[in-house]
C-alpha cells in the first residue's frame, strides 16, 4: 500500500488536539479560498487583498500575543502551523500575515507603550488597519545597524527623514513601524522605533515594479521627507540596532514553519503528477529517477518538520535562542528551495505554468531565502556561534 500524505515520521501525534485544530482550520481556508485564486493573482502581480477580513476572521494576525488585545493567544507551535498552511498556499500570503503580526503587531506588543498596545494591536488583529515593517534601506539591508533614517527631536515631537526599500504592504498600510537613527549616524546604538500612520504629510510608498519573485505581494519603496510625529509615536522601549533584530527573530521563526508549507505543497504536487503522467506506457512515477526524487523531498521535508516543532516547543518554554532560528530559517528555506525546484523538473514543460505550483513556489522561495537575513548571512551567524570567532565584515 502507498504512503499518503507528507507525515511519514507520524508528527500529527507530537501536536495537541488544539495545535491540530489549528492548523486544518487554516489548511481548509487555503484550500477553498486562496489556491483557487492565487496563480491568477500570481500572473497578474496582485496581492488578493479581499483576503484580508478573512484572515483576520480565522485569527492570524498576531495570534501568538495575548486575547486582552482581541488577539488569539495561541501558543509558538499553533501559531507555526498558521504560517505553514499559509506559505502551502503561497509566500505572498504567508508574508503579509507574518509582517502584521512579527513585524508590526509584536513590536507594538514588545516595545510599546500600554496605550499604544491599546490603540493599535486591536485594529491591526481584526484587519482594520495593516501595518508595514521599515528597517531595511537602499544600501543597507545585510546591515541595518548602518541606516541613515534619521529621527530628529523638537519641543513638540519628532522629524523623521530617509528612505526604506523592499517594504511588504509597504503602499497598502495604514501604520509603519519606522527604524530610524536619534543619535549620529555612525552610532547603531541611537536606533529606535517609531509608528508613523502613513497617511501623514511627508509619507510616500511607490511600489516595487519589475518583480518575478513574490509576484502576489504589496513589496514597496517608502519616502519619508520631514515627516512630523507626536513625542508618543516613539516606541518608549527600543534602544539600539537589537530592537529590530528582535523582531526580526520573531519574523524568522514563522518563515522557518512557512517555508515547510511551500515544500509540502510542492512535494504533493510532485507525488499527484508522477502517479498520474503516463510516459513509454507507465506512470513516471514507476521510474527510479522519480523515485529517487520523491524520496529526497519526503526525506528533507520530514527533517524540517522536526526542526519546526523542537523549534516551537523550546519558544514556548521561553529557552529559543535567535542562532537556533537562524539555522531553522536556514535550513528549511534551503530545503524548500530544492524540494520545489526538483518538482518543476519532475512536471518537465508543465512545471512552468501557473496552473501548477511548483514554478509559482520556486520564484518565491528566491526571495525567502534573502530576506529577513540573507542564507549566507545565517551562516555566519551560526558559525560565529559554533566558534565564538565574529566573520562578519573586514
Amino acid at each position: 500500500m502507498a504512503f499518503q500524505g507528507v507525515d511519514f515520521y507520524e508528527i500529527d501525534s507530537l501536536l495537541s488536539d488544539d495545535e491540530r485544530a489549528v492548523r486544518d482550520t487554516v489548511r481548509r481556508w487555503v484550500d477553498d479560498e486562496v489556491l483557487p485564486i492565487i496563480g491568477e493573482h500570481y500572473v497578474q502581480g496582485k496581492f488578493p487583498l479581499q483576503l484580508v477580513p478573512e484572515l483576520a476572521q480565522l485569527g492570524v494576525f498576531g495570534a501568538n500575543l495575548p486575547e486582552e488585545y482581541e488577539c488569539a493567544g495561541l501558543n509558538n507551535v499553533a501559531y507555526g502551523l498558521i504560517m505553514q498552511e499559509l506559505e502551502r498556499g503561497d509566500s505572498g500570503v504567508r508574508s503579509f500575515a507574518s509582517v502584521q503580526g512579527a513585524l508590526v503587531m509584536y513590536p507594538i506588543y514588545a516595545l510599546g507603550s500600554e496605550d499604544q498596545r491599546r490603540c493599535w494591536l486591536p485594529r491591526l488583529a481584526r484587519g482594520e488597519a495593516v501595518g508595514c515593517f521599515g528597517l531595511t534601506e537602499p544600501d543597507y539591508g545585510s546591515n541595518p545597524g548602518g541606516l541613515i533614517t534619521t529621527a530628529k527631536e523638537t519641543s513638540d515631537g519628532w522629524v523623521l527623514n530617509g528612505a526604506k526599500m523592499w517594504i511588504t504592504n509597504g503602499s497598502t498600510a495604514h501604520v509603519a513601524i519606522i527604524w530610524a537613527k536619534t543619535g549620529a549616524i555612525d552610532d547603531p546604538k541611537s536606533i529606535r522605533g517609531f509608528i508613523v500612520p502613513t497617511d501623514v504629510k511627508g509619507f510616500t510608498a511607490k511600489d516595487q515594479k519589475g518583480k518575478l519573485s513574490l509576484r502576489a505581494s504589496d513589496t514597496s519603496e517608502l519616502v519619508l521627507e520631514d515627516v512630523r510625529l507626536p513625542k508618543d509615536a516613539l516606541l518608549p522601549k527600543s534602544s539600539g540596532v537589537k530592537s529590530p533584530l528582535m523582531c526580526l527573530t520573531q519574523a524568522r521563526y514563522g518563515i522557518a514553519w512557512g517555508s515547510v508549507g511551500a515544500a509540502m505543497a510542492c512535494y504533493e504536487e510532485a507525488v499527484t503528477y508522477a502517479k498520474n503522467r503516463v510516459m513509454f506506457d507507465r506512470p513516471i512515477g514507476g521510474y527510479q529517477l522519480q523515485q529517487a526524487r520523491l524520496v529526497e523531498m519526503l526525506t528533507e521535508i520530514t527533517k524540517g518538520q522536526l526542526l519546526c516543532v523542537q523549534l516551537g516547543r523550546l519558544k514556548d518554554r521561553g529557552t529559543m535562542t535567535p542562532e537556533q532560528v537562524s539555522l531553522a530559517k536556514r535550513n528549511n528555506v534551503d530545503m524548500a528551495t530544492e524540494v520545489a525546484r526538483e518538482t518543476r523538473r519532475l512536471l518537465g514543460a508543465n512545471g512552468i505554468l501557473a496552473e501548477y505550483q511548483a514554478m509559482r513556489h520556486l520564484a518565491n522561495l528566491e526571495s525567502v531565502y534573502t530576506y529577513e537575513g540573507t542564507h549566507d548571512i545565517h551562516t555566519l551567524v551560526l558559525g560565529q556561534a559554533i566558534t565564538g570567532l565574529n566573520a562578519f565584515g573586514g
